[in-house]
């Protein structure tokens, strides 16, 4: 069984050890919840300030032209952008996960439509995340369109037929962190005459990611996940460049304009990806954003998302080992898959009593998980999401070891951890 001083020498001989000093971790604290909510950068709170008292203190509204805010969505975009595989001027920062998802979905669906009128089926999985299937929903009233879902991963080539337009897809899929191959379903998606939506909400930064590569039509994803940028944190959108001038998202606000400026009462869209802004930008959220994709971008001297990929799966493989070791016979289940070519960057047990309040329990340790809500399919998920670029093998250690005594001192009993709070 790997020891303590076995994760201190991984730590010791781990190049990618210097980008932790980029973030401010409480003392303490194992963080295992960069899948939710990433770690603050060190840098984001001077950056914000900076915006606020200069900026926006001094500047006022000549910082749109002299402090470059008027383009940072797509100046941003292309930070983000060899993240996932795209090219310069094919991705913005902007809005939220949800709403890109609305823009993306409805053009996609109104290209296919356009080629085939029968096409009127968005394709997607019982168990993806549900804001992508409530988005779909609600398009599908006001397009005339259904969506279609399917229970599981191997069932979703034989289902696109020839009323399906988009297949709609997580790349991670969020309570289980499986990993599906984009491109194979992307070229499945493509043989069936079906454009294919990926969401990376928890992809971008995590796992090697190439659009262009997979053959993806559109794709969003989520800001403030493994980028870092806190909060509520700007998401993006890209749309493959055969796409960019095809529609017209449905959401044309003045910032998606081809000259916003112009003030004309008739909506002319921006040429290629820019037509996928809205409203005005949030500024100060840009800014944060702005740092956290520049810790991501850290690594690119130390071997970029290779890197940070083979030390997840070296973090998540010894999560396993140790769990399964410690806690053998204490009802949990691993659901994450084992082949690394499957999973994501998490590690998500089952456990069928008290995965709430186990989770409740080692946060009050200071180990942050967070937990979700078991189906007919899963029971109740301890959810762990592991950031190689603040992670260290002794965190993942001491994680296992307090999950551990946990289960076994039957901590998780204690009302206090059975409370429920409005967010898990």
């Amino acid at each position: 069984m790997t020891t303590l001083q076995d994760c201190r020498a991984m730590d010791a001989a781990d190049p990618l050890a210097p980008l932790r000093a980029l973030f401010e971790l409480p003392p303490g604290t194992v963080y295992l919840d960069g899948n939710s909510l990433g770690v603050l950068p060190a840098a984001t709170p001077a950056r914000i300030a900076r915006a606020v008292r200069e900026e926006w203190g001094q500047g006022l509204i000549r910082s749109w032209n002299e402090a470059g805010w008027f383009d940072l969505p797509q100046r941003i975009g292309d930070m983000i952008a060899p993240l996932v595989g795209a090219g310069p001027g094919e991705l913005v920062a902007t809005d939220s996960t949800s709403i890109n998802l609305f823009k993306v979905l409805s053009a996609a669906l109104s290209i296919a439509q356009a080629a085939a009128p029968a096409r009127r089926v968005i394709l997607s999985e019982r168990s993806n995340f549900p804001t992508d299937l409530y988005i779909a929903q609600g398009l599908g009233r006001l397009q005339g369109a259904q969506l279609r879902l399917v229970d599981e991963p191997g069932a979703i080539a034989a289902a696109l037929g020839p009323e399906v337009g988009v297949l709609m897809l997580t790349h991670v899929n969020y309570r289980t962190g499986e990993m599906h191959d984009m491109a194979t379903l992307s070229r499945a998606a493509h043989e069936a005459g079906v454009l294919a939506v990926w969401d990376l909400a928890h992809s971008a930064g995590a796992v090697p990611v190439d659009l262009h590569a997979a053959g993806a039509d559109f794709a969003v994803g989520c800001g403030y996940k493994y980028l870092n940028g806190g909060p509520g944190a700007p998401a993006f959108a890209w749309v493959h460049p055969r796409h960019a001038g095809a529609f017209e998202q449905p959401l044309s606000g003045w910032w998606g304009h081809a000259a916003p400026f112009e003030f004309t009462p008739d909506w002319r869209p921006a040429p290629g990806i820019a037509r996928y802004l809205c409203g005005t930008q949030p500024v100060l959220s840009l800014r944060a954003l702005e740092c956290g994709v520049e810790t991501v971008l850290a690594a690119q001297p130390l071997g970029g998302m290779a890197a940070l990929r083979a030390k997840s799966l070296a973090l998540t493989d010894l999560f396993i080992a140790l769990v399964e070791d410690g806690c053998a016979g204490h009802g949990l289940s691993l659901v994450t898959p084992r082949a690394h070519a499957r999973r994501g960057s998490q590690v998500c047990l089952t456990r069928s009593e008290g995965a709430y309040a186990i989770v409740q329990a080692l946060i009050a340790r200071g180990v942050i998980g967070d937990f979700r809500a078991g189906d007919a399919q899963l029971p109740d998920i301890l959810r762990f999401g592991f950031t190689p670029l603040y992670l260290r093998f002794e965190d993942v250690w001491q994680a296992a070891q307090q999950l551990r005594e946990v289960l076994e001192g039957g901590e998780w009993r204690r009302p206090e951890f059975n409370r429920r709070h409005a967010v898990t």
